[in-house]
């Protein structure tokens, strides 16, 4: 099945958002493969930032 529309994000819990993806290679990773990141909290159940 192909639906090439479709945009896939990555779902990043905040406490990881704000250790593991500040780390320099994590952002080039991040910028090089054009990783699209959903930022949410998993304690309150809310999406805190939409990442392109």
């Amino acid at each position: 099945m192909s639906e090439p529309d479709r945009i896939l994000y990555l779902a990043v819990p905040l406490d990881s958002f704000n250790s593991f993806f500040q780390e320099r290679f994590v952002q080039e990773a991040v910028k090089l493969y054009q990783l699209k990141l959903v930022v949410y909290d998993p304690r309150k159940e809310v999406i805190i930032e939409w990442k392109e």
